[in-house]
């Protein structure tokens, strides 16, 4: 019998061309269950590009991204974006549109829309038109949006770049509130204070490669290469 996989997904080598611009160069990241994983890097070192390929939203140009097995499937994923797209409908029509594409049929659709919204803390607004939500609220949306589909990798991108202190500690506070329950995190951010408080280990990308991956705590004081040492220090541009 053939062994199972050990990860849920991997990039071996995966290199990205856009625009004639090389924006992954034979990136490799294999990732396993368990910890909180945050992607640093400079402004355009490759950090988006490389959430959105594992995810499946970009096909790589070389190389091969592979979903393991854990439990004899592919893991279930979802991605959240700096700038969600809410549709026009209410909050709990929202998730509840996101189940139904999903193939989730009635009563269990409505209970686990339900579910997700209060799990955010948004039941109070779930009749209310998601577009009209604040910014903070739209992306706990997105969150919760997300929770419904039972991902096993939750991947964000920037989820609290344009929110205000008080939104982003809520929207912090689900995402540490997730991974608890046991959803892999791997996400995306320019806050070196959020990487600080939510990451378990971090991924640093520079010029499009992966170039080290280490413990959080042991990263922030001993990063492991030059690029990392200045990106710290502030000497590479964000």
């Amino acid at each position: 019998m053939a062994e199972r996989a050990s990860f849920l997904v991997e990039a071996r080598g995966v290199s990205v061309a856009l625009g004639g611009t090389l924006a992954l160069d034979r990136a490799s990241l294999r990732l396993e269950p368990g910890p909180r994983t945050v992607v640093l890097g400079a402004n355009g070192a490759g950090k988006s590009v490389l959430l959105r390929t594992l995810h499946g939203l970009i096909a790589p140009t070389a190389g091969v991204v592979a979903w393991g097995d854990v439990d004899g499937r592919p893991a279930r994923q979802a991605m959240v974006f700096q700038r969600p797209v809410m549709l026009r409908r209410s909050a709990l029509a929202n998730i509840g549109y996101a189940l139904a594409v999903n193939g989730v049929a009635e009563p269990q659709r409505s209970r686990r829309a339900a579910a997700a919204l209060a799990r955010v803390g948004l039941t109070a607004l779930a009749g209310r038109p998601a577009r009209v939500l604040s910014g903070g609220e739209q992306q706990r949306l997105a969150l919760a949006r997300a929770w419904s589909l039972e991902p096993e990798v939750l991947f964000l991108d920037e989820p609290t770049a344009s929110l205000d202190p008080g939104a982003t500690a809520e929207v912090e506070r689900v995402i540490a509130s997730f991974a608890a329950e046991g959803t892999r995190i791997v996400m995306t951010t320019h806050n070196l204070g959020q990487a600080r408080r939510l990451a378990d280990e971090i991924v640093f990308i520079h010029a499009g490669r992966v170039t080290e991956r280490t413990a959080a705590d042991r990263f922030f004081v001993q990063p492991g290469s030059t690029e990392a040492s200045l990106f710290l220090q502030g000497e590479i541009p964000w």
